[in-house]
């Protein structure tokens, strides 16, 4: 048994939530509205404003699991949202928001450009911090990973695109002949 799983899920006041038919759950709250189509082995049970998730199939407890954070992570989108936090290290490297696009002046020849989505938002506090928001964590961590990998930090000198905390292995240099 999944032992994350079979863990009751409790909705908070003010979030909304419909399944319907083949396991499509629409959940509403003060942030926005997210819809997602969930495995159809799993019952997905709402009574009281408590939520748990039970299988068919008892082969398949790996999805129960699954299934109960995908559940957990729209109602904390629509209720919280979640955000990642990027750095940006290096000289001349840096990121600056014009109009609705991110500009990253990364070292290349020519500004890599990111078009703001419906869905989230990209703030830049200052030039070497990019801040991405929204209810969706998948689609912000997807948004996060692109950026990222316009120029991931590497183990020489740290430079490059690297989340808030991450931690660069970093490598030790040549060595002249002795």
């Amino acid at each position: 048994m999944s032992r994350i799983g079979k863990q009751p899920i409790t909705v908070p006041a003010g979030v909304e939530i419909k399944i319907e038919e083949g396991n499509l759950v629409t959940v509403k709250g003060t942030k926005g509205t997210l819809t997602k189509k969930l495995h159809e082995d799993m019952i997905i049970k709402l009574d009281a404003g408590v939520i748990n998730v039970e299988i068919k199939n008892p082969e398949q407890n790996n999805l129960q699991g699954l299934t109960r954070t995908l559940l957990n992570n729209m109602i904390i989108g629509v209720t919280e949202g979640f955000q990642k936090e990027l750095e940006i290290n290096g000289v001349g490297y840096r990121a600056q928001k014009q109009g609705n696009k991110l500009v990253l002046n990364m070292g290349f020849s020519h500004p890599v450009e990111f078009e703001d989505r419906d869905d989230v938002t990209i703030e830049v506090p200052s030039q070497t911090s990019i801040i991405v928001k929204g209810i969706d964590k998948e689609v912000v961590g997807q948004l996060s990973a692109e950026i990222r990998k316009v120029r991931p930090p590497e183990p020489y000198k740290g430079k490059g695109i690297k989340y808030a905390g991450e931690r660069i292995i970093r490598k030790e240099g040549k060595v002249g002949k002795k």
